[in-house]
Parts: C-alpha cells; sequence; structure tokens
C-alpha cells in the first residue's frame, strides 16, 4: 500500500486548489466589474434625466419669455393705437344735447337704430 503523506496536499491537490481560487477570483473579479457597470450605467442614465429635465425647464421659461414679450408688444401696440387715436369730438357750443337725444331715442324707436348704433351715437354725443 502506498503511503500518502499526511499534512500536505499532492500535486493534484494543489493544482485543484489553485483552480478553485483562480475561478473564485475571477467570479468575483466579474461580479466586481458588472457591479461598477450597471452602476455607471445607472449614473448615466440619471445624468441623461437630468439634462432633459433641466433643458425642459429652459425651454418652459424660453417659451414663457416669449410670450411675456409678445402680451406686452400687444399692450403697448395697443397704448400707440389708443394714443394716436383721435380725441371724441365734444359738442358743438349751442348744440342741444337734451334735443339730440330725443332724436337718437326716435329713431331708435323706429327701428332706423338698433341699441349698437344707438348706444355709440349716444356715447359721441355726450362723450
Amino acid at each position: 500500500m502506498m503511503g500518502r503523506r499526511m499534512g500536505r496536499p499532492g500535486l493534484i491537490g494543489m493544482a485543484a486548489r489553485t483552480a478553485v481560487v483562480a475561478g473564485t477570483a475571477t467570479a468575483v473579479s466579474g461580479g466586481v466589474q458588472r457591479h461598477q457597470q450597471e452602476k455607471y450605467n445607472q449614473q448615466q442614465q440619471a445624468d441623461a434625466y437630468q439634462q432633459q429635465q433641466q433643458q425642459a425647464q429652459i425651454d418652459a421659461a424660453a417659451q414663457q419669455a416669449a410670450q411675456q414679450q409678445a402680451y406686452q408688444q400687444q399692450q403697448w401696440a395697443a397704448q400707440q393705437q389708443a394714443a394716436a387715436a383721435p380725441a371724441p369730438a365734444a359738442p358743438a357750443a349751442g348744440v342741444d344735447i337734451v334735443a339730440e337725444l330725443q332724436k337718437l331715442a326716435a329713431l331708435k324707436e323706429q327701428g332706423i337704430l338698433d341699441d349698437a348704433e344707438f348706444a355709440a351715437a349716444k356715447a359721441r354725443l355726450l362723450g
């Protein structure tokens, strides 16, 4: 019977142990690399999402500013038109306002003037 040495593994045992250690190291190293790659991908996705959100905020602010500017330009144009419009003519001196109002009322009753035309004429007369 062949005697085996106690305490020390043989050549095959040592090779097997080395293979197990190397395989474990490779598996752990691959797992660490995969974990790091996943972490990197998640960070990239988070950065891309954040950039999209920032761009959306910038776009919304630019659109709001453009709308506000257009509104201000419209207001300015309306003010310019109002300033350039001639003031309503004052009734001529000696015109009897009451008589003119009675004439307008009569025209309205006859159906010659509708409500809007009557109101406009009255406003010009009293204006």
